[in-house]
């Protein structure tokens, strides 16, 4: 078993964390307390879901809960675009990384489906 934080899905996390930070750290105050803090806390949770996954036996229900917290975020951040309080260009840059975060973890709970 590699430690959660070699794997380079928790690494791809890391980055969208970083980002997610990074870009609510810039919301008007109405959002940033509300909406921004939903976003970090929504994306930190990812990351006990793959520790949590990578040390249980039966990884799939972690995994399940993964996508689950994922399509949230993603709901999230397309909120904050519609709203106009994320730009597209911001909104590409996570996407990009979102869908190798979601190969990723769709083809390790594929693979423990077996």
């Amino acid at each position: 078993m590699a430690l959660y934080y070699d794997l380079p899905v928790f690494k791809d996390v890391y980055k969208l964390i970083l980002k997610i930070f990074e870009y609510t750290k810039d919301f008007s105050h109405e959002y940033k307390h509300s909406l921004g803090q939903d976003m970090k806390r929504d994306s930190i949770q990812l990351v006990r879901s793959i520790y949590r996954a990578n040390k249980a036996k039966d990884k799939v229900a972690y995994l399940e809960a993964f996508l689950d917290d994922f399509e949230l975020l993603k709901f999230e951040i397309r909120l904050c675009v519609d709203m106009k309080i994320l730009s597209i260009k911001k909104q590409a840059e996570l996407s990009k990384l979102m869908d190798s975060i979601g190969k990723q973890i769709t083809g390790w709970r594929n693979a423990n489906l077996v």
